[in-house]
């Protein structure tokens, strides 16, 4: 690569050459699915010689850049560059023959996106947070252990910003988990434990491995050939670790229940035990729930509703429902609903424990109407 080249951009695009720069041939951009290289840093693409590669770097840039993010194009031949065409993203591919002439040397200079946009921005205002000299005294001093908590409710606030489809919400509640996972890591690399690289080349591997049909040559049909295939390859990794664990050992104990149990069948049906027609689980609800009618007392109560709840998780696995995921949104609805009979109560200066239940019941009846 010419250097001089390099200063001829910034020549021509009349500014000072920045002080960190991401230099990359365009066609790197050819394959790839996101920017190769951190947006927070200004970066000057070499080489956008076609109308092709254009369209496939507009697309690979708009997964992380906005729109409207200004761009600038510099055309040349032979090192000679001549012309600047402020552009935005979206227009990349807006070009008519004519008017723009895509060469070898055709340059397109991102300018950064702004400070805080890269995960190494925030790797490091991180790890500044746990700087033994001007670092936080809070965050200097959490461990793994104290964190727990804090990992359990940033999940759970996740999803409940899911559940709630509120996309402001799972925009701020997924980076305050990223920050979780950050921080823990972070405390790894402090105590010589393992660092941010050991748990991204660790994922990065596992993904690799796990999907043959898509980095590999192996053929796979349908999901269900995929999720039997996870099974069996790590059942290999199992081997090879040479850990005595069985198919169900790897879900955690701390899942909710629900969540808990759908795995533990999923697992189990990856390797064929299942019932063969869904009547069968149909018919074990009934079953149950005649068992729960002639429980004789707590214990067998307790033990059989145990029962019951597990077989309608199974019946939630097979009609491709998420079992927590439905009674978390049977809770919801709930909630509102009851909100409502509380606020009419209110309305007409009346307490709940005051109403009849059919009273109550009719505003529960106007608020499924309202479709709360």
């Amino acid at each position: 690569m010419d250097f001089s080249l390099i200063a001829s951009v910034f020549d021509t695009l009349n500014i000072i050459p920045p002080a960190k720069l991401t230099l990359l041939d365009a066609r790197t951009l050819s394959s790839a699915h996101v920017p190769p290289f951190p947006p927070d840093i200004p970066a000057l693409l070499i080489g956008v010689d076609s109308p092709e590669l254009t369209l496939q770097v507009k697309k690979v840039l708009l997964a992380v850049y906005p729109k409207e993010h200004e761009v600038s194009w510099i055309e040349g031949s032979k090192h000679v560059l001549s012309t600047v065409e402020g552009l935005k993203v979206e227009g990349l591919v807006n070009f008519q023959p004519s008017t723009f002439n895509l060469q070898s040397v055709t340059c397109l200079y991102l300018p950064s996106l702004g400070e805080g946009t890269s995960f190494e921005a925030f790797a490091e205002i991180v790890a500044h947070l746990r700087a033994p000299e001007d670092g936080c005294p809070w965050d200097k001093e959490q461990s793994h252990q104290t964190l727990r908590t804090h990992l359990l409710e940033e999940s759970y606030e996740t999803l409940s910003a899911m559940d709630d489809n509120d996309t402001e919400s799972m925009r701020e509640e997924f980076g305050d988990l990223l920050l979780q996972i950050v921080l823990n890591s972070q405390i790894g690399y402090e105590y010589e434990e393992f660092t941010m690289t050991h748990v991204i080349k660790n994922i990065y591997d596992k993904i690799v491995r796990r999907h043959p049909h898509v980095f590999g040559d192996v053929k796979l049909d349908d999901v269900d050939g995929v999720l039997q295939n996870w099974e069996k390859l790590k059942e290999k990794e199992r081997s090879k670790k040479k850990e005595d664990k069985g198919i169900l050992d790897g879900v955690p104990s701390a899942l909710p229940a629900l969540i808990q149990a759908q795995n533990y069948q999923d697992r189990a049906a990856r390797v064929g035990f299942d019932w063969p027609e869904i009547e069968g689980v149909l018919d074990k609800i009934r079953e149950e729930i005649e068992e729960v009618k002639n429980a004789q007392n707590i214990d067998e109560v307790t033990d059989e509703l145990g029962d019951l709840f597990f077989v309608l998780v199974n019946l939630a696995r097979w009609r491709k429902v998420d079992a927590e995921s439905a009674l978390r949104g049977a809770n919801i609805k709930f909630k509102k609903r009851f909100g409502y009979v509380e606020q009419s109560a209110k309305k007409q200066g009346r307490n709940l424990s005051d109403m009849t239940l059919e009273e109550m019941d009719g505003f529960w009846n106007e608020a499924k109407k309202l479709g709360l």
